[in-house]
């Protein structure tokens, strides 16, 4: 059986061998991309996932190879149940919210819409916003600026989207720790830190500032369900988890995570801005989606089946990965 000690971890071929590489179309451009590239492991206990974003170097990765080889060698934490989930809004123009809005069912009461996004203006943002607050007038709304914007842009921002629509909260506005504990003592809506806990060499920086009010934790970035439910008690700050635009399969670590903390609305309703995906899309029911375990449907793994060249290119991104967890 495979533990968490180093020296149990599974070899380079023992997850290569379990391993597809699938390219998944998305429904809505998102990150600047239109497909999403992912390892999957169809391991001794469950499925697990690989999916590091493409530009991201080998240390990085190699969290996100730890909490695939947790899901799918060790197995996931036990948890049961249901876990609300908020719907997210990508940096589309104004007259493109409707269409958005329209993959969520009723039932969802939050929303995350991304702000900030480079080519683009606040007065886009707060076009963006304002079209979310009509179509949803009774939903509580983040929004998220993906580290953007200087002290000042932030302080200035925030002000004119809080004009707009009361916000739960403004996710990471700026780049540094130190930079969100400026910006927390100069504005009046909550801050949350998500690349500043989850890229950061020292993530409990955040909490020693007073930077933020909201900790946005993902599983894969940080290296698996243990390390993050590890991570967000000693935080001592309210927790959201949130997708790392995972697929079916991640999803399921993103859903075991958000039960453990106590996760305000988390951001794993993601499975909705893909246009095809491993396994049918989760069910959302009243704003909630039950926490399983993602079997990928054979047909649907063979059909999004990268070619040649893009399998042997993750091959060979797990063996580069794997020192980095054995150190």
């Amino acid at each position: 059986m495979y533990g968490r000690e180093n020296s149990l971890l599974p070899t380079a071929d023992e997850i290569l061998q379990r391993a597809h590489v699938v390219t998944l179309p998305m429904a809505v451009r998102f990150r600047g991309i239109t497909t999403r590239e992912a390892l999957l492991i169809d391991g001794p206990a469950g499925w697990g996932e690989f999916a590091p974003f493409l530009e991201y170097g080998q240390e990085e990765s190699a969290a996100w190879l730890r909490a695939g080889i947790e899901a799918a060698f060790e197995g996931l934490p036990a948890a049961e149940g249901e876990v609300e989930v908020n719907g997210t809004v990508p940096a589309v123009p104004a007259d493109e919210v409707e269409a958005v809005l329209a993959r969520y069912p009723e039932g969802i009461n939050t929303f995350k819409v991304k702000v900030a996004e480079k080519g683009q203006s606040l007065a886009d943002d707060t076009a963006r916003l304002a079209r979310v607050h009509t179509l949803r007038p009774d939903a509580r709304l983040r929004v998220d600026a993906n580290r953007a914007w200087t002290v000042d842009e932030a302080c200035e921002a925030i002000a004119a989207l809080d004009g707009v629509a009361e916000l739960e909260y403004v996710e990471q506005p700026c780049a540094s720790a130190e930079e969100l504990a400026e910006v927390r003592r100069r504005v009046a809506s909550p801050i949350a830190a998500d690349e500043s806990i989850r890229k950061a060499s020292d993530p409990y920086r955040v909490a020693e500032l007073g930077a933020a009010d909201v900790a946005v934790c993902k599983v894969a970035p940080l290296g698996g369900v243990r390390p993050l439910v590890r991570i967000s008690r000693e935080l001592g700050l309210d927790v959201t988890v949130a997708s790392a635009l995972d697929t079916a399969v991640g999803m399921d670590a993103g859903l075991v995570a958000a039960q453990l903390t106590g996760s305000r609305a988390a951001g794993l309703a993601t499975q909705n801005l893909f246009a095809e995906d491993v396994a049918a899309p989760r069910e959302i029911v009243g704003g909630r989606l039950r926490i399983s375990r993602t079997v990928p449907d054979p047909e649907r793994l063979h059909g999004l089946r990268a070619g040649g060249e893009r399998e042997n290119w993750w091959f060979q991104r797990v063996r580069d990965c794997l020192p980095y967890i054995r150190g």
